[in-house]
């Protein structure tokens, strides 16, 4: 039994050993350091008075340089070696690789452009050459959009900053065109352009908003008046955008019964 003791204590002070242990160790703090400090940066990208988008890029870039600065101290305060000598010959190294990987540099240098200048951001509704939808996420070498059918699209960032890039009206926008006569009020007389506004505003919440809350408007904005009545268009915004397409509905379905 002393001699195993004997022989795990002696295992223990082996110098391979020591650096196994405080290599682990080390690793755990930088771990801990990296989960934190990704923690506290989406919360701060997700305050109100935040100005830069809650894009997955920046949290990536603050974890790769956390887990960069806890290996240099592993390699430099454990293993002996020159971190910066390892950097050096990285840094050569990289010139010849980087010429492989244009591609993908040029992806992670359009995230980081449209990130930091605010091009886009997620929430934003957009058009980029034949694909259309709206922002999820900003990575660090695609962007991902879903459109109207729900589809999810993967566009490289480079694409993005060299396409002529499109800013759409917001998906949850419900835009309503119509034609309808001069209505009459109770005493038979033509209804006042205020009056007839009014009504087709309350016609339109009515209706929209037994599909979504309306978050904004509606607004009626008359456009032409012709032999057949009276043209314009009913805007409004509805909170949940995957709805829009039925709220719309809804509205053409109540004017139309009012018109019968």
């Amino acid at each position: 039994m002393d001699e195993l003791i004997a022989g795990a204590l002696k295992m223990l002070s082996h110098p391979l050993v020591h650096r196994i242990f405080w290599t682990v160790v080390l690793g755990l703090i930088t771990i801990a350091i990296s989960r934190v400090a990704t923690k506290a940066l989406r919360h701060l990208l997700n305050s109100d008075n935040n100005q830069l988008p809650t894009t997955s890029i920046l949290i990536n870039i603050v974890r790769a340089v956390i887990w960069a600065v806890g290996a240099c101290i592993i390699l430099d305060s454990v293993w002996k070696q020159n971190a910066n000598a390892i950097i050096t010959a990285l840094g050569v190294g990289g010139i010849a690789v980087s010429l492989g990987f244009q591609d993908t540099l040029s992806n992670l240098i359009g995230g980081l452009q449209m990130t930091f200048m605010g091009i886009i951001k997620p929430g934003d509704n957009i058009e980029v050459g034949s694909e259309s939808g709206v922002v999820q996420d900003v990575s660090w070498r695609h962007t991902t959009i879903k459109d109207s059918l729900g589809q999810t699209i993967i566009v490289p960032n480079s694409v993005i900053s060299t396409t002529a890039l499109v800013h759409l009206l917001p998906p949850s926008r419900v835009t309503v065109p119509f034609a309808v006569p001069r209505y009459k009020n109770d005493a038979n007389e033509n209804l006042s352009m205020d009056e007839l506004a009014n009504e087709l505003i309350g016609m339109a919440r009515t209706a929209a908003s037994a599909v979504s809350p309306i978050v904004d408007g509606p607004k009626v904005f008359f456009s032409e008046i012709t032999e057949l009545g009276i043209k314009g268009t009913i805007v409004m915004q509805v909170k949940d955008s995957s709805k829009t397409s039925l709220a719309a509905d809804a509205v053409v379905r109540a004017i139309a019964d009012r018109m019968a």
